[in-house]
């Protein structure tokens, strides 16, 4: 479990699930086979090693119910990442989380360890930036953020990065970052069918120079 700054203080880990994938023929991105295992285990295991909580976000708690986290449904019946970040926070004992979405293969426990070792008083933020820009989706949130996502719901504004702009934002630079991840394979989601070829490949070339 990661300490925040060697305080007491502890994150929660948040799994975004939001279920079947349109872009994806109608599949649960969770579920599909990578490597012999579910892209989802992979996080599973990475998230036991880090936090003493865990939450999955999701609208089908059922197919869930073999781990040992806290399954819990959107407050807000709206599908977006932010709906799922507000809801993770809403649920959380601590008070920060780690959110990650349940289609990235690669995801790292070194790189939620740097991520969560960021945390520091006065960041509601903190969010790992690359040339491509922010990973909105491998950072951590405060309760803090609570009250601003909820209007930005109600207002139907389900852009993530609009909030930035009204809180306190701790940015870890690309450097840092590929220090334990030399490619950024953390930030890597399974967003369509390609995707899935892309990441199979890249998985089959890593086991082969292993």
């Amino acid at each position: 479990m990661v300490r925040i700054n060697n305080s007491d203080t502890t994150c929660t880990g948040v799994i975004l699930s939001g279920g079947l994938n349109k872009r994806f023929a109608g599949q649960n991105k969770a579920f599909i086979d990578f490597g012999n295992r579910r892209v989802i285990d992979n996080i599973y295991d990475v998230f036991k090693c880090v936090f003493d909580e865990i939450i999955l976000v999701t609208n089908q708690p059922m197919a869930y119910l073999e781990w040992d986290v806290n399954i819990v449904t959107d407050i807000y019946p709206v599908r977006s990442s932010l709906t799922g970040i507000h809801t993770g926070l809403f649920y959380a004992r601590h008070p920060f989380i780690f959110v990650t979405a349940c289609d990235t293969p690669f995801l790292k426990k070194e790189m939620v360890e740097t991520v969560v070792s960021h945390i520091e008083p006065g960041a509601a933020v903190v969010i790992p930036e690359t040339a491509d820009g922010t990973e909105q989706l491998c950072a951590a949130y405060s309760k803090t953020c609570l009250s601003l996502m909820e209007r930005q719901i109600k207002e139907e504004k389900f852009q993530i990065k609009k909030m930035f702009r009204k809180v306190r934002v701790k940015k870890i630079p690309e450097t840092v970052l590929r220090r334990n991840d030399p490619e950024l394979m953390s930030f890597f989601n399974i967003n369509t069918v390609e995707d899935y070829s892309k990441a199979k490949q890249w998985l089959e070339q890593h086991q082969n120079h292993t």
